[in-house]
């Protein structure tokens, strides 16, 4: 199993909007794509910090399942300028974990 923890810096101001896509747009269009997206955050000190999950069987999956969203061109021409509007993207940062043997999360 592979988590991705993926955090996202949000321009300021613009979190309502940023929770707004992600929680209408992003979250439904990757899950349609098999895309499971665990558990999903904001920061309770940084108002600007939005951190989330997302869980893959092995990196094969993780390859295709990258692939069957990001390749779309839903994504390239409706999400992911809407993206841009909101997030500082070159500030992404994602974060490889695996769980250990008692973990909640498997």
């Amino acid at each position: 199993m592979i988590f991705e923890l993926r955090e996202y810096h949000v321009k300021k101001g613009r979190m309502r909007q940023w929770l707004r896509l992600m929680q209408e747009e992003i979250l439904p269009f990757q899950v349609s794509r098999g895309m499971v997206i665990p558990a999903m955050f904001t920061a309770v000190k940084d108002k600007d910090l939005f951190i989330w999950l997302r869980r893959f069987t092995n990196e094969a999956e993780r390859k295709r399942l990258y692939r069957a969203v990001y390749e779309t061109d839903h994504w390239k021409n409706v999400i992911e300028p809407r993206v841009q509007e909101v997030l500082h993207v070159p500030k992404i940062v994602v974060t490889d974990l695996q769980p250990v043997a008692k973990s909640v999360l498997q």
